[in-house]
């Protein structure tokens, strides 16, 4: 089961079918997520399960986008929300999440997959590097009051 942040109020669970989980294990976690007021999803195990594999990415290159210097964070959160409809933008969601856990979702991928697509942003490193951690540390993106 993956819950997301914050467990109160997002509803997704992500349920994940591992290779020994039969349909009861399956049917039985699905249940217990509803019976808990959440919304159930079943994907297949893989690296970085299925939101993971999908945010991520869409993160680190937004990164990426200011590491190139394309434009500011408050530019490339603006387009994203503006032109793709997102309700929380791509570096204000790494903030949220910290960025040393999309680091670490991203070398997870990178690793797993071994694909160039999930090469993690130098720019991200260099921030967790830095304790720029986002929104648990006061720094990442946008500056956050105690």
């Amino acid at each position: 089961m993956d819950f997301f942040n914050p467990v109160a109020v997002m509803q997704l669970v992500e349920i994940i079918r591992t290779l020994q989980a039969g349909d009861d294990v399956a049917d039985a976690i699905t249940e217990v997520t509803r019976a808990i007021g959440k919304t159930p999803r079943v994907g297949k195990d893989s690296y970085g399960f299925i939101v993971n594999r999908l945010l991520a990415p869409l993160i680190n290159e937004a990164v990426n986008c200011v590491h190139d210097g394309l434009a500011t964070p408050e530019d490339i959160n603006s387009m994203t929300k503006w032109g793709a409809n997102h309700p929380m933008e791509p570096l204000a969601l790494g903030d949220l999440i910290g960025t040393d856990v999309v680091l670490n979702i991203m070398e997870t991928l990178y690793e797993g997959f071994g694909d160039p697509k999930y090469r993690p942003s130098p720019l991200l490193k260099q921030m967790v590097h830095a304790g720029w951690l986002g929104r648990k540390a006061g720094k990442g993106f946008e500056e956050y009051p105690a």
